[in-house]
């Protein structure tokens, strides 16, 4: 396995780190990876580990405002900046390992930027994996907040805030919470003007699932035990989707990452599993 590093410039300037893992030999696919809230891809090496010796390269973004990304700490300026990055990071991919088909994978934030994507993008992946898509909001999260920042959207966008994450809500394995809690690279900023689009861009998904392209292959992992993104949210997504080739696998227990989860490998053999049905 091969790792590189590398940088995009995005539509309107900033500069986005990237990195890859890479197969030894020729690639089958890409699997192009969007992280979660507060976090970066360095916490995909797991992922990458696992499908770069099958012989997918998997090519991960830190977001802006994220990880070594340029851009204020958990701010963007309008939703539409996640949806540009996701192509840059589409193309990169592509032009990195040409030839081959790419998947859109993403957790979380992620998992509603690359459904975003698959609703709005016009030139579709080979297919979309959503891991715990934020599709509603999960236990812990005052509502004073969440009308705060859209208050705060309008007048401060830019002000930081805690985002009120329960940690011990990412995983069973103690392991996985005391790495996150002392990786220097992530944090638990957000700004009123982000949270306000992800509520907007969460009832926005929602509510047209039914516009998804019917000939984008989809693909749902969810724990079942995920207080920080409720699983309801993507199961209403899921039944309201207009895809032909939808999947949608949900795991007793898991809580929300799913891919750093003990037993995570049952989740990663099913990705696997339905990557390789649909090459």
């Amino acid at each position: 396995m091969l790792h590189e590093e590398r940088h995009l410039a995005a539509r309107d300037g900033v500069q986005l780190y990237a990195q890859c893992w890479l197969p030894d030999g020729p690639a089958k696919a890409n699997l192009a990876v969007v992280h979660g809230i507060g976090e970066h891809s360095g916490r995909y090496a797991n992922f990458g580990a696992w499908f770069a010796p099958k012989g997918y390269a998997v090519h991960a973004l830190d977001c802006r405002g994220h990880g070594r990304s340029e851009g204020r700490r958990g701010h963007i300026q309008h939703w539409m900046d996640f949806r540009e990055d996701t192509r840059a990071l589409l193309a990169s991919a592509s032009a990195h390992t040409p030839d081959v088909p790419t998947f859109l994978v993403g957790h979380s934030l992620g998992g509603l930027i690359v459904l975003d994507y698959g609703l709005h993008a016009g030139e579709a992946p080979a297919g979309v994996i959503a891991s715990g898509p934020a599709l509603a909001t999960g236990e812990g999260v005052p509502s004073f907040l969440l009308f705060l920042s859209r208050i705060l959207s309008a007048i401060t966008p830019k002000v930081r805030m805690h985002n009120q994450l329960d940690l011990t809500g990412l995983s069973r394995d103690d392991a996985v919470v005391r790495a996150y809690q002392a990786d220097p690279l992530v944090h638990d900023f957000v700004t009123p003007r982000l949270a306000a689009e992800l509520q907007r861009v969460m009832q926005q998904t929602l509510a047209h699932a039914s516009e998804w392209p019917a000939d984008l292959p989809l693909l749902i992992v969810h724990g079942a035990a995920d207080i920080l993104c409720p699983p309801y949210a993507s199961e209403r997504f899921y039944a309201g989707a207009g895809a032909r080739d939808k999947t949608r696998y949900v795991y007793p227990e898991f809580r929300h990452e799913v891919f750093n989860e003990i037993g995570r490998e049952r989740v990663l053999q099913d990705v696997e599993d339905w990557l390789a049905a649909h090459l």
